[in-house]
């Protein structure tokens, strides 16, 4: 066989790094406040900028309620247009004949007057507004500020991106709960230490593992593998294709490799124990489809201490390239590109594909489908 340059691919990669260059940034929903400037250095919990998310409106019949003409409610109405009343606090009275009888609207939230009407007898109720911070996530410096609007943050860290994740951003020291990248971790490794960490699980994780963690209090899990159906087990549903990272979870997940019991990669698991006890950063949120969001581990570090390396992020395969194949029959073996045949081959599904030959870390050389690896700095 030979390779040629025409053969030569535009392949995915994941980031596996000791050291690089990470830029965050930090995007209100809404238009809002910036609160740092360009230049200036933050902390990882430090709120960078605000804004309001308007209240919902609650519409009153309050004219009905009253058993009045709509342009009688301006006389009943006991607030004013833009004042702020209590949920259950009276807006409109009315007394019936001679005073025998009463008729009262009461607010059915905390909010403020908005309008009333003296065509429909509506009054309209605006909830307050829902306020919303947004921390740093990661220390370093403010590269860029966008108008009103987001902030982008840079820092040296040691960079893992995983398969997939579930569980929104969180903050704490890595622990390493395992041995050896190959070892489960058992229910009985999880205690008080976990408290406020990040543990770092090996291979897999059982659910009952899963579930202690959650209860003495960890902020995530990190591990190569879980079965799928844990994950169901975990939500209490079936997950979807849409972007995950919204789980109502009190710790956060993040697979490595992908699903089953998958052993964790040398290199990631050597670069999480390597930084045991330093703070990191995660979130488990995932997109597979157009967009790829991969789930993270940021784990920032002081500028004596990074050695920033080459990443490969998504270039041309080639042989010698390690590469990590993310399909049956040989999902999550790790290898290296020894050829790139420039013709159509014939693959187990019956498909005509172009092929990668890659020899595994165990010697044996393989026929794989090029969309069926990614490039994975092993």
């Amino acid at each position: 066989m030979s390779t040629t340059y025409s053969t030569h691919a535009y392949t995915p990669g994941l980031r596996v790094c000791w050291c690089t260059s990470v830029r965050k940034e930090r995007r209100l929903p809404l238009p809002g406040e910036v609160l740092v400037r360009k230049g200036q250095t933050v902390s990882q919990d430090q709120i960078v900028a605000r804004t309001e998310v308007p209240g919902e409106v609650q519409i009153v019949n309050a004219a009905s309620l009253l058993e009045i003409e709509p342009e009688e409610l301006e006389r009943c109405m006991l607030k004013k247009v833009g004042e702020m009343v209590e949920k259950d606090e009276i807006i409109a009275f009315r007394k019936g004949f001679f005073g025998l009888t009463k008729k009262y609207v009461k607010s059915p939230i905390r909010g403020k007057i908005e309008y009333f009407s003296g065509t429909t007898g509506n009054v309209s109720i605006r909830a307050e507004p829902t306020k919303i911070e947004i921390d740093a996530y990661i220390p370093g410096n403010v590269v860029e500020t966008l108008s009103n609007e987001a902030v982008v943050i840079e820092t040296k860290a040691a960079l893992i991106e995983g398969i997939f994740g579930i569980g929104g951003e969180r903050k704490g020291e890595i622990y390493i709960g395992v041995e050896d990248p190959s070892e489960e971790i058992s229910p009985e490794n999880v205690n008080e230490r976990c408290r406020g960490k990040i543990v770092v699980g090996g291979s897999t994780a059982s659910f009952e593992a899963i579930k202690r963690a959650a209860d003495f209090g960890a902020r995530g899990l990190i591990v190569g593998g879980l079965e799928f159906k844990q994950i169901k087990e975990i939500l209490g549903y079936e997950i979807g294709v849409a972007i995950t990272g919204h789980e109502n979870l009190s710790l956060t997940i993040i697979l490595t490799e992908g699903f089953g019991r998958l052993e964790m990669a040398k290199k990631t698991f050597n670069i999480l124990k390597t930084f045991e006890g330093y703070n990191a950063s995660i979130n488990g949120a995932t997109q597979i489809r157009a967009g790829v969001i991969r789930p993270e581990i940021i784990i920032p570090l002081q500028k004596e201490e990074c050695r920033e390396e080459a990443e490969i992020l998504s270039s041309s395969l080639k042989p010698g390239t390690k590469v990590r194949v993310i399909r049956h029959p040989y999902f999550g073996c790790l290898g290296r590109v020894v050829d790139l045949p420039i013709e159509i081959d014939c693959v187990e599904a019956e498909c005509q594909v172009r092929v990668a030959v890659v020899e595994l870390q165990n010697g044996r050389k393989v026929k794989v489908p090029r969309a069926n690896i990614e490039l994975f700095d092993w």
